[in-house]
């Protein structure tokens, strides 16, 4: 889902996603709250399931949120709660809260979630003693109502510390943006899922450069190499640059920053960098690129509707052929 679908326009985003036969839909966290355009889905629509992707923790009280998610689980058993750290400098300086080993906070937070959910199915005393969480406290005047299922816990990541806590701790991961190129998935990935002895859902977020012409396509890539070359501006992203050996991109990236001259950073990106990350064709030719690039790596992928809803039965026929796709199961 776009960030920049207005609040009033969820409820006939959602219906909209729905009808086209989508599984999921993912809902982010920029500048809107996740939990309220969650609500607004779900209340919409009848068989669609509803994944925040990603709801930011540590901004946020574990019992509240966790509080927030079982209100949400509660209609139609069709929510599933993702969750992401952010980076250092944004929850400090955009949250106001002090910052900690991101991967140790994250385990404890999840621990503590499904800790109070226990609590809230069978009635088990709450006692949390993590090193980020004291939580003892939880009178029966406070606790909900039992849901047939707790929500499923997604979890992001970029470094190998932050997939390897998803590989143990999670139901599933998805990828982020700069970092979901099938070689990422190979070394890192698949890895981190072998040492944990698990299979936690695996969802590739990568940006598609398509439309239904050429000329749309073009009109993508021009747009996702300004947004790819924004992301990968941040240190955090630079795994799978750094993979290519392109370790001059990053450094470049942040030099235009500071510059100031926020027109040039596509322009940074050369053509075989960007052909490289981002898959591009027309929407007829997306089911072949996406078995191409991903085969068997990913349970799910991570797909926009068309900008315009004149074309959605059009592209509900490509979403129903991405479906059918060996190994695809989201």
């Amino acid at each position: 889902m776009s960030d920049r679908v207005p609040l009033e326009e969820t409820a006939a985003y959602a219906r909209r996603v729905e009808s086209m036969g989508f599984d999921v839909l993912h809902v982010p966290e920029t500048v809107h709250d996740s939990m309220q355009v969650s609500l607004l889905a779900l209340l919409a629509t009848d068989r669609l399931r509803v994944q925040t992707s990603l709801t930011l923790a540590f901004p946020r009280s574990p019992m509240l949120l966790a509080l927030q998610a079982w209100d949400l689980a509660r209609l139609g058993g069709r929510f599933d709660l993702g969750l992401g750290t952010q980076i250092k400098q944004n929850i400090e300086g955009r949250f106001g809260v002090p910052w900690h080993d991101p991967i140790r906070w994250m385990n404890d937070y999840v621990e503590t979630v499904r800790a109070i959910w226990r609590s809230f199915s069978d009635g088990s005393k709450l006692d949390v003693r993590t090193d980020s969480y004291r939580l003892d406290r939880l009178q029966p005047f406070f606790v909900p109502e039992p849901v047939e299922r707790p929500p499923l816990i997604w979890l992001g990541g970029v470094r190998p510390r932050a997939v390897e806590l998803a590989a143990r701790l999670a139901d599933g991961y998805v990828t982020h943006p700069t970092n979901s190129h099938p070689e990422y998935l190979r070394q890192v990935v698949e890895p981190a899922l072998v040492t944990a002895g698990r299979s936690p859902i695996v969802d590739v977020a990568i940006p598609f450069a398509t439309g239904r012409t050429e000329s749309d396509v073009e009109t993508s890539r021009l747009r996702q190499r300004g947004v790819l070359a924004f992301l990968l501006s941040t240190p955090a992203y630079s795994s799978t640059i750094e993979l290519f050996g392109w370790h001059e991109l990053g450094p470049e990236l942040r030099r235009i920053i500071r510059s100031g001259d926020w027109s040039a950073l596509p322009s940074a990106i050369d053509d075989e960098q960007f052909h490289t990350l981002v898959p591009s064709g027309t929407w007829s030719r997306l089911p072949a690129i996406i078995d191409a690039w991903y085969g068997n790596l990913a349970d799910g992928v991570l797909l926009q509707p068309p900008d315009d809803p004149r074309f959605d039965d059009e592209f509900a026929e490509i979403v129903a052929e991405i479906r059918l796709s060996p190994g695809r199961t989201r």
